[in-house]
């Protein structure tokens, strides 16, 4: 099969399009036929070895895949040969920038049938990461308010039409690149940050805070001063630490999205209820990963790329 890997870290030069062997399912696994990955910017801190994930090398990279079930391994219930699935795959194993993948059967929901199941490979990492920022670190209700900083990425798309449909009021900052997106998701509230001070934007304070954007620690720090004594400030940022403030009861929780079948299941269910609504800014084919890596590198993609196999 093809697929693209890298035979030890660095640059974007080190990945190679190449032949590989085909995988083979072991015991609770499945093989997937790949019709998408997705690019993320962790692809290149662990390609480049900044990220503390022990890979095996040479590894594939991708661990967000949607595609067809192709085999199965021993033990495996729920799942048959031709099932369309979507997953969210272990981060040291080998990914789906290739024509199959091997995946533990207990990582994988259906697809949802509402859009192209390339484009499914879109969804899990950064639903996941909405959804356990939102509800599970930031236990949002109904009536809070929400400050999204950073929601015209990926993970911002989801987390404010998340935090819309939990009953929240958004405010979320934009660049003007970006605006009509966050808008469509339905943030009430929408600040352009290239133009405008965030501190003086926001007068009255938040229930909750969520940080998806580079930042200063001094910045941080003034920002997470709008969040109301009680609150919560939520990073997905661990390059700069959190701040919470124990004197108003204001706690600081980091973001590090974990594996969850069902929780990715509802997100499934909503992408085909209608309710959320999976944003894909472009497809490449796997062959020009490595440029599509090199282009990120240089800051010029945005929103969730999906590769698809060549073949």
């Amino acid at each position: 099969m093809k697929a693209v890997r890298f035979h030890q870290t660095g640059g974007p030069e080190v990945l190679r399009y190449e032949d590989a062997p085909q995988p083979v399912p072991g015991t609770g696994q499945v093989r997937v036929r790949v019709a998408g990955s997705a690019f993320n910017p962790a692809d290149g801190g662990m390609r480049g070895g900044f990220l503390p994930i022990p890979v095996t090398l040479p590894h594939v990279p991708g661990y967000d895949v949607s595609g067809t079930v192709d085999a199965l391994g021993d033990g495996v219930e729920g799942l048959a040969v031709g099932d369309a699935v979507v997953g969210f795959l272990p981060m040291a194993a080998d990914g789906a920038a290739a024509e199959y993948v091997v995946a533990p059967a207990d990582a994988l929901v259906p697809a949802p049938a509402r859009i192209p199941l390339a484009d499914a490979a879109g969804l899990p990492s950064v639903g996941l990461t909405a959804w356990q920022a939102l509800f599970e670190a930031g236990r949002l209700e109904a009536g809070q308010r929400l400050l999204v900083n950073g929601a015209g990425g990926p993970v911002g798309g989801y987390a404010v039409q998340l935090a819309v449909r939990a009953g929240a009021h958004v405010i979320a900052t934009a660049s003007p690149r970006s605006t009509e997106s966050v808008r469509a998701a339905g943030a009430q509230e929408i600040v352009d940050h290239t133009t405008t001070s965030l501190l003086d934007a926001v007068a009255e304070p938040v229930d909750v805070l969520l940080n998806l954007a580079p930042i200063t620690a001094e910045a941080f720090t003034a920002l997470a001063a709008r969040v109301r004594d009680g609150g919560v400030v939520v990073s997905t940022t661990p390059m700069v630490a959190t701040p919470g403030d124990e004197a108003r009861g204001v706690r600081a929780e980091t973001i590090f999205v974990h594996p969850d079948a069902d929780v990715l299941r509802r997100i499934v269910d909503l992408v085909d209820s209608g309710d959320l609504r999976v944003e894909i800014a472009g497809r490449v084919p796997l062959s020009e990963l490595p440029a599509l890596h090199a282009r990120a590198e240089a800051g010029q993609v945005h929103g969730k790329v999906v590769v698809v196999p060549t073949a």
